[in-house]
């Protein structure tokens, strides 16, 4: 159930817990002065935490993982530098 904000008729702002089929409040059920419903900016979202990875997603942490490892698993010629003594033992 959504919270509404409501303006007496002196100022003061109060909130009450409605269900979203209720009729807007005419009067404040403390004071039973007029109010107003006030039109609020909504809750928003909160990100709470480091962020977000991509082991974070069902599928997409796989795929880019299997790509990585078989990129890095490719073989590349050995270019290092031979001496002769290592050639020669057998």
């Amino acid at each position: 159930m959504p919270t509404y904000e409501y303006k007496r008729e002196d100022g003061t702002v109060f909130e009450m817990l409605q269900s979203m089929n209720d009729a807007a409040l005419t009067h404040c059920p403390t004071t039973g002065q007029p109010v107003k419903r006030l039109i609020s900016g909504g809750g928003g979202v909160v990100y709470k935490g480091t962020g977000f990875y991509v082991t974070d997603y069902k599928n997409g942490g796989n795929k880019s993982e299997g790509k990585s490892k078989s990129d890095t698993s490719e073989s590349k010629p050995d270019t290092t530098p031979t001496t002769s003594s290592e050639t020669t033992d057998k």
